[in-house]
C-alpha cells in the first residue's frame, strides 16, 4: 500500500499547468474549424484576441470564421478595423473583404476592394485568386475591371515589354525601360540581366560590365549572368578570368531548357563548341525546340567547328527544310562543300543571319533593300550598332547607309548619338546628318563637327554659309529626288556636299539659278563621273528635261569653282579632261 501511495505521489508532480495564452486558444480554435465547429472556433479566436489584443492576425482569424459561418457584415467591419486602426500594411484583408462583398452580391464593394488589394498588396499572395475574381466580376458587372495598375507585378510587364524590344533589335527603347526597372526594383535580377545584354548588343561594354557585377552581386550564381560574364571577359581579353570561369561553365550541366540554351549558346562563343554542341544536341531532343531552325543551325555550326562535317551537314540539311525561303542555310552549306572540297575556312558564327558583307551584297543586288524580316531581326541590327561603335571606316559608312534601309525611330536614336561622339570622323557624321534628314527628321540637329559642337537647322546641311536660299534647296531636292533611285545615299551625299561646296566658293557671287533641274543634271553628272559609274550628257538631259548645252554649262563652272579634275587626278582616277566634254 505505501508502494502504491508513492507511486500516486510521484506521478502528482509530473502533472504538467496548462498555459493559459493566445497560442493555446489558437491551436483550439483550428481543431475545432477542422471539425467544422465553427461555435466552438470563434470562442476560442475571441479568447486569443483578449489575450493579445495588438496581434492583427488574431482578429483577422476572428474575422474569417465569421465570414466562414456568412457574416459577412460583421467580418468586414474587424477587417476595415484592422486596416485602419491596428496594422495598414496587412493589406490581404482587402482581399478577404473583396469576397465577403461578392458574397453579399454587392458587387461595386467587392470590385473597390480587390483593386485597392492589388494596387496596395506588393506580395501577391492572392494573385491568381484576385485574377479569378475579376473574371468573375467583369460578368457580373458586364463591363471590364476598372484597374490601372498591379503592385505585386512591378516591372513585370514593362520587363516583358522590354524583352519583346530587344527580340526586335529595338535596344536603346528596351534600355530606357530596363534602367528605369533596374533603378526601382534592384533585385529584379532578369531584367538587370537583360540591360547588360542591351549594353552589350549597343557596343556600350563599361556599363555592360558593371550591371552584370551588380547582378552577381545580388545572386553569385545567378547562370545567365556568368554567361554574360564570360562573354564580357573574353571581349576584354581578360584570359585569367575568363580560363577560371568557362572550366566552372563546362562542369555546368543545367536541367531547364532556358538554361540550356543559354549555357550552349555561350560557350559556342567562347569557342567551346564540342561543349555547345553537346548542349545543342540535348536541346534538338526537346520535341519544343526540334523544329527550331536556329537550333538546327547552332548545332550544325557547333558540329562544323568542331570538325564534325557530316553531322554539320545532316543538321543544315534539317535547317533548309525547315527555312527553305531566308537562304541562310544554303549560304552554310556551300560553306561547307568549300571545306569538303579542301579549302581552308575559319570558324562559322552561331549567329543565324548571313555576314555583314554578304548582307550587304544581297542588298545591292535588290531593289527592295534590307527585307522587313531583317529590319527587326535584333542579331542583324545588333550587329549594325556593334559595327557603328567598333568597324573601321568603311563598315560604318555601310551601316549608315544600312540605317537608311531601316528607317525606324531606334535608328533615329543611334544615328543622333552618333553625331556627338568626339572621336567619330566628321565625314561619317555628314552622312549621318544627311540621312536623318533622308529618313524625316526635320528637327535641328545637335553634331560635334571639327571639335565644336554646332546646331543644324531644318532644310539646312553642315556649311559655312551664313545662309541656304529656297533655289539652293531646290536644285538639291531636284538631284535627289532623280538620284535616289539609282544612287546610294554615300553618293546622294556626295553630290550634295558637291553642291555645297560649289556655293560656298562662289558665295557671295553665286549665280542666278533661273533652271534648278539643269544645275542638279550637272550635279548628278559630275558625281556619277567622281564614283566613276558610267553617265552621258544624253542620259542626264533625258532624265532632267533639260539641254545638254546647259547641263555641259553648269558643269564647267562647278569644275572650274571646285576643282574636280585635279581632285581626281590626285588620287589616280580615270577621271579625265575628257570627261568635262560633250560624249
Amino acid at each position: 500500500m505505501k508502494r502504491k501511495k508513492q507511486v500516486a505521489v510521484n506521478e502528482g508532480t509530473k502533472v504538467i499547468p496548462i498555459q493559459w495564452d493566445a497560442t493555446f486558444f489558437f491551436e483550439r480554435a483550428v481543431r475545432s474549424l477542422d471539425r467544422y465547429h465553427y461555435d466552438k472556433a470563434l470562442k476560442y479566436f475571441r479568447r486569443a484576441v483578449e489575450y493579445e489584443p495588438e496581434n492583427p492576425v488574431n482578429h483577422c482569424n476572428m474575422a474569417g470564421i465569421l465570414s466562414e459561418m456568412g457574416n459577412y457584415e460583421k467580418s468586414n467591419e474587424i477587417l476595415n478595423w484592422i486596416i485602419d486602426d491596428l496594422d495598414p500594411t496587412m493589406t490581404e484583408c482587402y482581399f478577404y473583404m473583396a469576397n465577403n462583398y461578392a458574397n453579399m452580391e454587392n458587387y461595386e464593394a467587392a470590385e473597390r476592394s480587390l483593386i485597392q488589394y492589388l494596387q496596395e498588396d506588393a506580395d501577391g499572395q492572392y494573385l491568381d485568386e484576385a485574377e479569378e475574381m475579376m473574371d468573375l466580376l467583369h460578368y457580373e458587372l458586364e463591363r471590364p475591371t476598372q484597374l490601372t495598375n498591379i503592385k505585386s507585378r512591378q516591372g513585370l510587364v514593362e520587363h516583358d515589354q522590354a524583352r519583346n524590344l530587344l527580340e526586335e533589335g529595338k535596344f536603346t527603347e528596351a534600355v530606357r525601360i530596363l534602367e528605369e526597372i533596374a533603378e526601382q526594383q534592384p533585385d529584379f535580377l532578369a531584367a538587370r540581366n537583360n540591360l547588360a545584354l542591351a549594353y552589350y548588343y549597343m557596343g556600350i561594354f563599361d556599363k555592360a560590365m558593371e550591371a552584370i557585377q551588380g547582378v552577381l552581386q545580388h545572386e553569385p550564381g545567378n547562370l545567365h549572368a556568368l554567361c554574360n560574364l564570360a562573354i564580357f571577359y573574353q571581349h576584354e581579353g581578360d584570359k585569367e578570368n575568363l580560363v577560371l570561369l568557362v572550366d566552372q561553365l563546362t562542369k555546368t550541366v543545367p536541367f531547364h531548357q532556358e538554361h540550356v540554351f543559354k549555357l550552349a549558346t555561350t560557350m559556342g562563343i567562347l569557342g567551346e563548341h564540342g561543349v555547345a554542341y553537346r548542349h545543342f544536341i540535348r536541346l534538338l531532343k526537346d520535341s519544343d525546340v526540334n523544329q527550331d531552325p536556329c537550333v538546327h543551325h547552332y548545332a550544325a555550326v557547333a558540329a562544323f567547328n568542331i570538325g564534325k562535317l557530316q553531322e554539320a551537314e545532316r543538321l543544315w540539311k534539317q535547317t533548309m527544310k525547315l527555312d527553305p525561303k531566308s537562304g541562310i542555310p544554303d549560304y552554310y552549306m556551300d560553306q561547307l562543300a568549300h571545306v569538303q572540297n579542301g579549302e581552308t575556312s575559319s570558324p562559322i558564327s552561331y549567329h543565324y543571319h548571313l555576314p555583314f558583307d554578304e548582307q550587304f551584297k544581297l542588298w545591292e543586288r535588290t531593289t527592295g533593300g534590307i527585307p522587313d524580316h531583317l529590319k527587326r531581326d535584333p542579331l542583324v541590327r545588333s550587329s549594325f550598332f556593334w559595327a557603328l561603335r567598333h568597324g573601321d571606316h568603311h563598315t560604318k559608312l555601310q551601316v549608315i547607309q544600312a540605317f537608311g534601309m531601316i528607317a525606324d525611330n531606334e535608328v533615329k536614336d543611334v544615328l543622333r548619338a552618333f553625331l556627338l561622339e568626339p572621336d567619330e570622323d566628321d565625314y561619317l557624321k555628314k552622312i549621318a546628318v544627311f540621312v536623318l534628314r533622308t529618313i524625316g527628321v526635320q528637327e535641328p540637329l545637335h553634331v560635334l563637327l571639327e571639335g565644336k559642337q554646332t546646331v543644324i537647322e531644318p532644310n539646312r546641311v553642315p556649311s559655312r554659309l551664313p545662309e541656304w536660299d529656297e533655289k539652293w534647296e531646290a536644285v538639291a531636292q531636284s538631284a535627289i529626288s532623280r538620284m535616289s533611285k539609282h544612287y546610294d545615299l554615300v553618293q546622294q551625299h556626295d553630290m550634295m556636299t558637291l553642291w555645297v561646296e560649289f556655293l560656298t566658293r562662289m558665295y557671295p557671287s553665286v549665280p542666278k539659278l533661273t533652271k534648278p533641274d539643269s544645275w542638279a543634271a550637272a550635279l548628278e553628272y559630275l558625281t556619277a563621273k567622281m564614283h566613276r559609274r558610267a553617265i552621258s550628257y544624253h542620259e542626264v538631259s533625258l532624265r532632267y528635261g533639260t539641254s545638254i548645252a546647259t547641263i555641259s554649262k553648269h558643269v564647267k563652272l562647278i569644275d572650274e569653282a571646285c576643282g574636280i579634275k585635279e581632285k581626281m587626278k590626285s588620287i589616280n582616277s580615270v577621271f579625265s579632261a575628257q570627261d568635262l566634254k560633250e560624249d
